[in-house]
Parts: C-alpha cells; sequence; structure tokens
C-alpha cells in the first residue's frame, strides 16, 4: 500500500513507518552475578528497544483503539408489529446492540487486545477449569469512516482471536459466525462498506460461556484486529507460500506460489514478481510468472528462485531472508508481501531424533498456554517476546503451542529468538467447518522456518478406534496438501499398543507421558519416529522448600509430581537417556490460570510451570538451565538462605551445574564436593546457620562459575527492576517491571510477603500479580502483595517522547522510585474513530403527491410496497412538480436525550418543511440543493422525523446528502 492509498483509507490519521525486517537486540538473557544474596532472579535490564515484528501485508492497517464494550448481553426490543418483524429480518437491519443506530455512548471504551476475565474477581461457583473466573456473554462495537477513493477496492476485515464463539455483523448485516477462540475471523468487508460521510459499524457479540479448552480462555477481543485496502485484483491473504528446499545435489532454492483473488468485472492479467532478500537487504534472486484471475474467484501464480550458499536458519542462528513479492497489472504495482522465510533442513528419524540442517538437536522444548498474570491472555506482543526471552535463556529451545493455534506474533518472535515449534490444532473433527480451521493455521503459519511440526490433536479418547484413524487420515492428508515439507503427529495419552490406532497414519508419534512405553514402543515400531509431546506435571510453588498439603503449597525441591507424570529431573533423563526419543515438551514452561492441579479452590491456577504466572524462576529454571544450556556454564543453589527459626536443623541443599565438579561451602567451610550429575543435580543435607551458603563450579580444575545466597535481614526498603530502561512511546510497547523488598545492605528479601503500592506518571498499569497460585487479590489495579519476595506489574507507556516514573510504597519500607525514558517514536498507525454523531440513513418515501399532505401521512400498516425504502444520500431525479414525505422513527442518543440536540441535513432538493413528533422545526424556502439545520429538544424514546419536500419538476429533489443527530 501505498502512503496516499494509506490515507484514503485513514483519513487524516498520521501514516507509521512501514519496516521490513530489522536487527533484533534480544532482551537480556545473561543474569546478574551472584552479589552474595541470591540475587534478584530475572535478568539485567537492557537499554534497547526490542525490533519491531516483521510488517508482512502494508496494506493492512490496526483497528485496536477505540472499541466500545458492554460485560453482559443486550436483549432486543421484542417486536410488537408485522412491520418491525419484516424489517427486522431484512439486510441490514440487525436489532439491539447489532443495529447500526444503537447508542452505545454510555459503553466502556477499551484497547485491544482485551481479555474482560481478567478483569473479574475469583468466585468458588465459576467453572474451575477457567480459573473460577466467570466468562458470560459481551458485546464490542466500533465505528470508521472510509474514503469515498476507496470504492472498487476490497475491503477486508480481520480478527485475530475471539474467545470465544462469536457473531460479527457490519452496518446491521450478520458477516460472520465463529465457532473457535484461536482461528482468525477473516471478512470481506466490500459488499458492506459504506463511503464518505457513512460510518461503518462493526459489532460483535461474544459468548464466553462457550469452552474448548480445559484452561483458563479469556473473553473477548485478545488478539488484534486489522482492516485491509486492496486493489481489485490482489494477492489473497495468506496467499504468498515459499518455503525453500534443498535439492538432491545440494543447491537451494524457493518454490514459491501465490494465491490472487479478484473482485474485478471481467478475467484479468497479471504478473507476480518475486524477490528473494538476504538479512542485509540485498537482492539475492529474482523470478516472475503470469497469470489470468477470473473475476469473483481465485487465481495462482507459481515461479521458483533458485539459491546458492544461503545462510541458514538455526537455533544458534536464526538467519531470515525476506521474500518480496508484487503483483502488477498493465505494469504497475498493485499489491505486495514481504514474507520472512528462513533456509534449513529438518527431519525426525527413528533411531537419532530430530536433525536440523542435518545435525542432531536435541527438543527441549516446553508447551505453552496464552496467559499471563494480570492481563490474562491479551498479552502485548513484546511480553510475549520477553516470555520467549526467559525460556531461551534457561536452554529451551522448542515451544509447543497448548492446545492451539498460537498468535501468530508468537511465531515471529520464535522465528527472530531461534526456537522450533509444534503447532498445534485445537479441534479434532474432519467436519468442514474444522476442516477449514485446520487449513487455515497451515496457510497462516507454513511460511515460518521455526514450525518443525503440525500437530492435529491432543489427547483424544479415540485416538485408538477405526473412527480415530479415519478422521486422523484425513487431517494429514489436507495438512500434507497445504505443505510437505513438516511431519505431522498427535499427542497421544495411550491406544500406542492398539492393533488400530492414530499413529500408523502420521509421520511422527508423539508421547504424552507414558515414558514407561518408549523402549517397547521403539521395539515394535523401529522405522516410527517418535517424540515426547508432554511430559513432566511437577508441581512447585514458587520461593518455597517445604510441602504443606492444607495450604495447598508444592515444595520446590522437584520432589512433587502428578500420578501420570514425573518430576522434571526423572522426566528429561528418560528423554535425554535416549536417542531415538527426539526430545521433549515439559508441561508447563509458565505457571497459567485455570486447570488447578493437584488442588482446588481456592487454589486458582497451575502448579506445573518452570516459571510461574509472572515469568518468576522457580528451581525447575535452574534445574533445566543445568541440563539444557551447553554454551555457557551453570551453577544454581536451591533454596535461599534466610530461614529464621531453623538454626541447627537439617537443609536439604541442591546444587545444578552443567559443570564437571562442584564444590558446596557454608561461611567459607567446605560442606560438600561432588562430581556434577548434570541431570539429576547434586544434594546435601546441611545444618541451617545464617550466613552465606556458596556452591562453586569447575571444568578441568579450574572454576568456571559460582552462585551464593547469604541470609539477610528485615526488609527495610523496595525496589523496582525492569526488563529495559527504555520504552517506545506508543501506547502498544508493553513490558514487565519487578517489585522486590530489600534488606539495610540491598539485599533481595526472600520471605518477604507483604503490600505494596503503586503510581505511575507516563504510562499506565495494565496488570499486576506475584505468582502466587492461591492468591485471590485483583489482578488489574495499583497494589499487589509480595508473595514470596517478588510481584511484577505490567506497564503500558502513553504516547509521545517523555518519562515515565513510577513509584512504588510499603509500611514502614522506604519506597522506590524508578524512571524509564520514552521514546519519540512513531506509532503503528490505527485506523480513526469516526465522530460520534448519529446517522439517519433509512428512510420511507411516498409516491408523489400533487398536493401537499399532512405531516402525518404515513403508509398504511404492514405496506412495504406503497411506500418506497431509501437511503440519505439518494436524490429522487427530476419529475413533475408535487410533493414527497420521508419519514424515519429514531431513538436518540442519552447525551441528546437528556440536553436535546439538532438534526443536519446536509444537502436537501427543494423547498422543505421538517416536522418532529407532530411539530415543525424548521424550514427551507430555497428550492435550489442546501443544507438544512434544526433543533431537536430533550425526550427518550422513539421520535418520528418528517420532511415534506416540494420539487420543482426541473432538478434533483429529496435527501441529497448525509442526515446526522449530533449532541449540542
Amino acid at each position: 500500500m501505498t502512503v496516499a492509498r494509506r490515507e484514503l483509507l485513514l483519513g487524516s490519521a498520521v501514516v507509521g513507518l512501514v519496516g521490513g525486517i530489522a536487527p533484533m537486540p534480544v532482551f537480556a538473557a545473561r543474569r546478574r552475578p551472584a552479589d552474595g544474596a541470591g540475587a534478584l532472579p530475572m535478568p539485567e535490564p537492557v537499554d534497547t528497544l526490542p525490533a519491531a515484528l516483521p510488517v508482512q501485508d502494508p496494506a493492512r492497517v490496526l483497528m485496536d483503539r477505540g472499541w466500545m464494550f458492554h460485560e453482559g448481553d443486550v436483549e432486543p426490543a421484542p417486536l410488537e408489529t408485522h412491520d418491525a418483524t419484516y424489517a427486522s429480518v431484512k439486510a441490514g437491519n440487525a436489532r439491539g446492540a447489532a443495529a447500526v443506530d444503537f447508542d452505545d455512548s454510555n459503553w466502556q471504551s477499551v484497547d485491544l487486545p482485551h481479555d474482560w476475565a481478567s478483569f473479574q474477581p475469583f468466585e468458588k461457583t465459576a467453572n474451575v477449569a477457567q480459573g473460577y473466573r466467570a466468562r458470560g456473554i459481551g458485546w464490542y462495537r466500533r465505528t470508521f469512516r472510509l474514503d469515498p477513493a476507496l470504492r472498487g477496492r476490497r475491503i477486508e476485515l480481520e480478527f485475530g482471536g475471539v474467545a470465544t464463539n462469536a457473531t460479527v455483523w457490519v452496518n446491521g448485516s450478520v458477516v460472520s459466525h465463529n465457532f473457535s477462540g484461536y482461528s482468525a475471523i477473516r471478512i470481506d468487508l466490500t459488499p458492506f462498506a459504506r463511503f464518505g460521510d457513512e460510518a461503518n459499524v462493526v459489532a460483535v457479540r461474544v459468548d464466553a460461556n462457550a469452552m474448548e479448552g480445559w484452561w483458563y480462555e479469556g473473553a473477548g477481543l485478545y488478539r488484534h484486529v486489522w482492516l485491509g485496502d486492496y486493489a481489485p485484483v490482489s494477492i489473497a491473504t495468506d496467499g504468498v507460500h515459499g518455503d525453500p528446499r534443498r535439492r538432491a545435489d545440494g543447491g537451494w532454492h524457493v518454490p514459491v506460489t501465490t494465491t490472487l483473488t479478484s473482485i474485478a468485472p471481467t478475467e484479468t492479467p497479471v504478473t507476480v514478481e518475486a524477490r528473494l532478500l538476504d538479512p542485509q537487504g540485498r537482492v539475492v534472486a529474482t523470478g516472475q510468472a503470469q497469470a489470468s484471475v477470473p473475476s469473483l474467484d481465485e487465481g495462482t501464480a507459481t515461479l521458483d528462485l533458485p539459491v546458492s550458499d544461503p545462510t541458514l536458519w538455526s537455533i544458534e542462528r536464526p538467519t531470515l531472508y525476506t521474500l518480496h513479492v508484487r503483483l502488477l497489472r498493465d505494469g504497475q504495482m498493485v499489491d505486495e508481501r514481504r514474507v520472512p522465510i528462513g533456509f534449513r533442513t529438518i527431519r525426525f528419524d527413528a533411531d537419532k531424533g530430530f536433525f536440523l540442517n542435518e545435525k542432531p538437536v536435541k527438543l527441549k522444548g516446553v508447551c505453552l498456554h496464552q496467559d499471563h498474570a494480570g492481563v490474562g491472555t491479551a498479552i502485548p506482543d513484546a511480553l510475549i517476546g520477553w516470555r520467549l526471552e526467559r525460556l531461551k535463556a534457561m536452554g529451551c529451545n522448542a515451544v509447543r503451542s497448548s492446545h492451539n493455534a498460537p498468535t501468530p506474533e508468537l511465531l515471529d518472535w520464535c522465528d527472530r529468538l531461534g526456537l522450533v515449534v509444534m503447532d498445534e490444532n485445537r479441534q479434532f473433527n474432519p467436519a468442514p467447518e474444522y476442516r477449514a480451521q485446520l487449513e487455515w493455521l497451515v496457510r497462516r503459519d507454513r511460511n515460518h522456518p521455526s514450525v518443525i511440526l503440525w500437530s492435529v490433536f491432543n489427547e483424544e479418547p479415540m485416538q485408538g478406534t477405526p473412527s480415530g484413524v479415519e478422521m486422523v487420515k484425513r487431517m494429514a492428508h489436507w495438512v500434507r496438501a497445504l505443505d510437505d515439507s513438516r511431519p505431522v503427529t498427535a499427542a497421544m495419552n495411550g491406544a500406542f499398543f492398539n492393533p488400530i490406532n492414530v499413529a500408523q497414519v502420521v509421520d511422527v508419534t508423539g508421547f504424552n507421558y507414558y515414558q514407561g512405553d518408549y523402549d517397547r514402543y521403539h521395539q515394535l515400531n523401529p522405522t516410527k519416529p517418535m517424540t515426547s509431546s508432554e511430559d513432566t506435571s511437577a508441581f512447585m510453588t514458587r520461593g518455597a522448600f517445604e510441602s504443606d498439603p492444607a495450604r495447598h503449597i508444592a515444595s520446590s525441591y522437584d520432589d512433587e509430581a502428578a500420578s501420570w507424570g514425573a518430576t522434571h529431573r526423572v522426566a528429561w533423563k528418560k528423554i535425554a537417556d535416549r536417542p531415538y526419543v527426539a526430545g521433549g515438551f515439559v508441561w508447563t514452561g509458565f505457571d497459567y490460570h485455570g486447570e488447578p492441579t493437584p488442588y482446588e479452590w481456592p487454589t486458582i491456577a497451575s502448579f506445573f510451570g518452570i516459571m510461574d504466572l509472572c515469568g518468576f524462576p522457580k528451581t525447575a529454571f535452574d534445574i533445566h538451565r543445568a541440563a539444557w544450556v551447553d554454551d555457557q556454564p551453570v551453577v544454581a543453589i536451591a533454596p535461599h538462605w534466610t530461614w529464621p527459626g531453623r538454626e541447627g536443623k537439617p537443609t536439604k541443599v541442591m546444587v545444578l551445574s552443567n559443570a564437571e565438579r562442584v564444590v558446596l561451602r557454608l561461611n567459607g567451610k567446605t560442606v560438600g564436593e561432588a562430581v556434577v550429575d548434570r541431570l539429576m543435580g547434586n544434594e546435601w543435607t546441611v545444618p541451617y546457620a545464617p550466613g552465606r551458603i556458596e556452591a562453586i563450579a569447575y571444568r578441568g580444575g579450574r572454576e568456571v562459575a559460582r552462585a551464593a545466597h547469604e541470609t539477610t535481614g528485615v526488609p527495610v526498603a523496595l525496589r523496582l527492576t525492569p526488563a529495559r530502561t527504555v520504552m517506545a512511546g506508543d501506547t502498544e510497547d508493553a513490558q514487565a517491571i519487578t517489585i522486590d523488598a530489600v534488606d539495610a545492605k540491598g539485599r533481595h528479601v526472600p520471605t518477604a510477603n507483604l503490600m505494596t503500592r503503586f503510581t505511575i506518571e507516563g504510562g499506565a498499569i495494565i496488570g499486576v500479580g506475584n505468582g502466587d497460585p492461591n492468591s485471590h487479590e485483583p489482578e488489574k489495579g495499583n497494589q499487589r502483595s509480595l508473595f514470596n519476595g517478588l510481584a511484577q506489574m505490567i506497564v503500558r507507556p502513553d504516547t509521545g517522547r517523555g518519562r515515565i516514573t513510577i513509584r512504588a510504597t510499603a509500611d514502614g519500607l522506604r519506597p522506590a522510585t524508578l524512571r524509564l525514558d520514552r521514546l519519540g517514536v512513531i506509532p503503528r498507525v490505527q485506523v480513526p474513530v469516526a465522530a460520534g454523531d448519529m446517522d439517519l440513513r433509512d428512510w420511507r418515501r411516498s409516491e408523489r403527491q400533487d398536493t401537499k399532505p399532512s405531516p402525518d401521512f404515513a403508509p398504511a400498516s404492514n405496506d412495504n410496497n406503497g411506500w418506497a425504502f431509501v437511503r440519505a444520500g439518494t436524490p429522487t431525479p427530476a419529475e413533475a412538480a408535487g410533493y414527497r414525505v420521508y419519514r424515519t422513527v429514531m431513538t436518540p442518543r442519552h447525551a441528546v436525550a437528556a440536553r436535546g440536540g439538532e438534526i443536519r441535513f446536509a444537502s436537501v432538493g427543494g423547498m422543505a418543511s421538517l416536522w418532529v413528533d407532530g411539530k415543525m422545526v424548521a424550514e427551507k424556502r430555497d428550492p435550489q440543493p442546501g443544507p438544512l439545520v434544526a433543533p431537536l429538544a430533550p425526550g427518550a424514546g422513539k421520535r418520528t422525523i418528517v420532511l415534506i419536500v416540494a420539487g420543482l419538476g426541473n432538478i434533483e429533489s429529496g435527501l441529497l446528502g448525509r442526515v446526522s443527530v449530533r449532541d449540542r
């Protein structure tokens, strides 16, 4: 989209930068050095912004701002007459909150992403799996205008994800029913769009009582909404497929298939050009193909780009190229896409596991739900990146989207960071609607180099039945038809040895648990590749080192697990010891709301995470760091060393390391020494004595790392630690700020549990949390108690250059102040919100009358034929002199009903008199086209508007332009 084209779509909005693939200054992965107190277990803050995610489709503009939201259903008024019933079932005549002229002025204004369930209190009577939060029904509305110059172009509206079931209306017509909270809703707005002064109204009814999962799923428009403006012949959304392939001779090429769509009136010849750009933006290959696109149909163009010796995409060096595809019509570019791609090979071997670029790679993965403390499922893009960076710092190299299509921004981050992905389908069903969801997932995600597996289901009871096999055969076939470069798997939880089971019709067998059957399965199926698709399910409460079932607390010593799972160490050892198991995906990378296990109420979240709801590490984080990190030395100690009242009592100490030998010292005295067990860790029982406990790791006889904890004093002050010291002044950036308490020596106090309160200037706090799975404190607001020493706020910046100042206070402690630079960046462009005037669009028009009729002249009851249905802006052609009556009924918005307003006719042709509720309020004596403005007295309920127009017979007459009602 050119700047001029975008300005047509956006009106007077400021045009932002259209970026490509910028270099990726990653979030800090280094940990603070041990300072003697067991320093805050988070990375050092960095002073750079994360790189912007790629702009693949420059014709799309965000529509996240200016939505009106109502929690609860809105029942339309009963239909009392035949006329009302007749009108209600006609196109464009939706009723209630879906109606174009519905008054939403007293609804709440919200920006997206928005998860209204995250605002709810925890209630024992609410669904346990959904985290004891009521969800219910909600409505959203959005009003916008389109420039008249866009007539004839293809307009597309996309909702990235709506939890859960949604019905969408545009300008009073139903345009979509969607029954998945994880698939996008794409709407061709072209036949419904209105241009110029006529506003467009989008209404969405969301039924979040519907559930697809047994975990917290949120509620509402929790992903981005986009509006696209395209040429009549254009590239279809997700219409570019460019997956690099390696030839048998070792050379590379990129087969490019482009799907084209047309609303042009006739079949149209076009040219598709493709250029491949290397990471420095240099063109390394070009190609061209011709195509012909039928009217109101699709066409395809295929070409092939040979590439010599590209830099490969890998976990260690995730190198991205850009596939730039342009569509030319009559030699002029009319559409384009910029798609990030990566050159890499993948294969799964039945004996040796997973290979990336022909090198064996053990999948060190985690399962992820889309959920974070304070924001629920409405996770800002930057926070998604921060969460993935935490995983990467742990040595994680793989992510499973459990159990649904991920937000596309997560895959963009995985491409950038070097994380491979098992991309998972939600609904196990080959019926047409669910086939469409599966095919949408593959089309959307098949260009991402990070995606290495398609998973068609998770833990389905039909997995060992003939019906289940038939279902998977069809689903796998549809996946392979769209992408034959990645294997298909299914996350099975049993039936592996049934005579008939779905493993027989997928490419890679996925094991959810059942780790005791690895060897037997491999012996019976020696040619079938396999991976753990889900494992572990261990329990930990962050910062707790003694289980207390009565208080729903699980020890962080890695000695508790679900009956179907295993501890972190045991589960990973079973995978690490077997080269034929490609790898594993720990359940889970982070705690999540809902599915509280092993405890229910008052527990409202899981205990499974390697990190808690806030991303604060548990002991499991260091267990996996020691097992998974190969490129730097690791040593860590559990527990902390502040245990007043335990003096002299035996205390278990775990040391996790990837070195060769480790020495444990307490107050300078060696209390343990051992050869490192990288997978299981090393343990000693030490009588607790206040002071300093320290682990020193050695490799080749040389010290390579050390970690220490010190006994701290009482908390005397608060501390605020950001992930970054700068933020983008665009109202979209977001980051996690850590709150902790320190003692008189400035050391983190891991036992502090006290309420903290916050203020912010130059930004907003959009969520708070502390990682306590038993806490019922609100996740919105300006306060949160520390839990085992830590709490978190999620901060969003205001617009423009400036400063963000955050202050934290707690009773009896010195406050903390944090100042962040807010950089003056150009925000991503948003579709402007239309002004709040009420349009009177739809009128009834009488037949021509020779004599002036009375203002109460009206069609007979049930007469849907004697009076025409006309829209404001539609003139009556010149005709014999006479009179026509225009009638409409409107209900003024709250402000107008209370204070009064005015009716504004942009242009009326002919002389006219205006009547409201039977009283004349204005008169137009000049027959030439011109405006008419009249006051509207206060008054609620239905108001009858009548315009009697006298046409002279030689000019157009009637409603020549917009008619609106505005507040005084």
